[in-house]
């Protein structure tokens, strides 16, 4: 394996294919609720990634094929008063799971909130996902400690449309 991370080009047609490939094959597995990306958002997904100043898209190639995606957004902790980098996507393609890609695309993801002085890297999982659990756990991510305790902390959402 020839792995290569690189940040995504936005305007560049192949890495944005490669975007909505990898992230298609996530949203097909079960895990990501087993139903492909609809046309309107695969038409959708980059221009709305360009229209964002934050993000960060790390894209993982085995030679020219596209095996692993990560999708990030630059925020910022008001406890720390440092910007932080939340992985809002992490995804290989069923076929290369278990090889280390996804981890690589954490280590450099790291690198790069290093970089730009970010407090630490958030992220959030389903709770059923216990192989994405482990990959985080090894890779340094726990819970959320607040006053030297673990603190499960919950993830919710309100839709705002449809």
């Amino acid at each position: 394996m020839a792995l290569i991370i690189a940040e995504a080009d936005l305007d560049d047609p192949i890495h944005g294919e490669a975007i909505v490939a990898v992230l298609d094959s996530y949203a097909r597995d079960p895990i990501g609720g087993g139903r492909p990306l609809s046309p309107e958002i695969r038409r959708r997904l980059v221009p709305g990634l360009r229209q964002q100043p934050n993000t960060l898209v790390l894209l993982a190639f085995d030679v020219d094929q596209p095996v692993g995606l990560a999708v990030c957004f630059f925020g910022f902790s008001t406890f720390a008063a440092r910007p932080l980098l939340n992985v809002h996507d992490l995804a290989v393609v069923p076929a290369r799971r278990g090889a280390g890609i996804g981890t690589a695309l954490l280590a450099e993801a790291e690198a790069r909130a290093r970089a730009r002085g970010c407090c630490k890297l958030t992220l959030e999982v389903q709770e059923n996902n216990d192989r994405a659990r482990a990959v985080y756990a090894r890779f340094g991510f726990t819970d959320y400690v607040l006053g030297g305790a673990p603190l499960p902390t919950r993830f919710l959402t309100k839709l705002l449309d449809g």
